[in-house]
């Protein structure tokens, strides 16, 4: 049951998210009556999607979007000469595959056999999560050609310049000249900022609904870019640190999709930029898993399990199913012991219960049930 899927079972259609982290400055509060400063050292780029949008209106989102055929064009090997080229391009040892389920259809934009020419996954989705971050946010992850510098400190996002916002309209309307900007700007997409850090498959809802195959990177910055939303797909922009996060989307400030609420509860892990850049660079070597939550709907909500939970169940029946049971959230929850999962209460109130082991020296988020205060 558990066999590679047809290319028609689901339209998946493949895509990167950039997780942008920037050093904030720790300031002494100036009165006893300003509430303290919340204890990480950094804080997350968030931008919020217009309420026209077709998938995820309204929600606070990291920047990210659809892989594009120009993001794994051969002509980005002529920029990247001569200092790098296939087949790494100087991002290090080929990470393992993780074995993850489902087996997805090759949806590669553009593929065709024998492509020997084309850029390999790891070069184009982190070229396509940089683009996208020019579009959305004016954000340009570059770097000037050339070998890379010996060390690996966190790195600086190009300064705008006026004449960048032509460009910008430019890469909206054609991925192409993504390409041509870099060129015209002598800089490479700073593909080496940029850390693996997850994966995750859209879960099933309804037929017809669209479907992701979503790699997230995460990149450490110095200090925060300026940020400029594109006013079309986003309207606003906000950095918070992981704590802040949580509690905005606690009081109905924001919205968070569970994929993004269980990766910002994972970096609460860490106190410092430095810490989690060196997290990153310590497991650079092990890959990502990839994640397909399987949706179990209740007598009173939504239950998302994850790989590793006592009722995950790799079938490919539940690919284009949902399950269900006429048992309540919390009977469920009481009656497990093997936990990886998102327990969705309502809109604004999410559980994460997890009593299994991280893997592949990743981070789980701790187990987080929310404060009734908060609703």
């Amino acid at each position: 049951m558990s066999g590679p899927l047809q290319p028609g079972a689901s339209n998946w259609r493949r895509s990167a998210t950039l997780v942008l982290a920037a050093a904030w400055p720790r300031q002494v509060p100036a009165a006893p009556s300003r509430p303290p400063l919340p204890a990480e050292g950094f804080r997350l780029l968030l931008l919020q999607r217009s309420e026209r949008q077709g998938f995820m209106p309204g929600a606070h989102v990291f920047p990210g979007g659809v892989m594009d055929a120009a993001d794994r064009s051969a002509d980005w090997l002529r920029l990247f000469a001569p200092h790098h080229g296939p087949p790494r391009f100087g991002l290090g040892p080929v990470p393992p595959r993780r074995a993850s389920f489902p087996v997805l259809p090759d949806t590669r934009p553009g593929a065709v056999d024998g492509d020997e020419a084309a850029l390999p996954d790891d070069v184009a989705f982190r070229i396509c999560a940089i683009r996208e971050a020019f579009e959305e946010a004016g954000v340009l992850l570059l770097r000037p050609r050339g070998p890379l510098a010996a060390g690996r400190e966190p790195g600086l996002a190009l300064a705008p310049r006026l004449a960048l916002s032509d460009w910008r309209a430019l890469v909206h309307r054609d991925p192409q000249h993504f390409l041509r900007l870099c060129e015209h700007l002598d800089c490479t997409p700073d593909i080496w900022a940029l850390h693996n850090w997850s994966a995750w498959l859209t879960p099933f809802r309804s037929h017809g609904g669209r479907r992701f195959e979503t790699f997230f990177f995460l990149c450490c910055l110095q200090e925060p870019p300026q940020v400029s939303p594109d006013l079309v797909e986003i309207v606003s922009c906000q950095w918070s640190s992981p704590s802040e996060a949580t509690e905005s989307f606690l009081s109905k400030k924001v919205w968070l999709a569970p994929p993004q609420f269980y990766e910002i509860r994972r970096l609460e892990n860490f106190a410092s930029l430095s810490d989690l850049h060196r997290f990153c660079l310590d497991r650079e070597l092990e890959g990502v898993e990839r994640w397909l939550p399987i949706t179990l709907l209740t007598a009173n909500g939504v239950i998302q399990l994850l790989p590793g939970d006592e009722m995950y169940l790799e079938d490919s029946n539940y690919l284009e199913n949902l399950m269900s049971t006429e048992k309540k959230n919390e009977e469920i929850m009481k009656e497990g012991r093997k936990l990886h999962r998102i327990v969705i209460n309502s809109r604004h109130d999410y559980n994460i219960q997890v009593t299994v082991q991280s893997k592949y020296k990743h981070v789980l988020p701790q187990n987080f049930v929310v404060n009734k205060s908060h609703l």
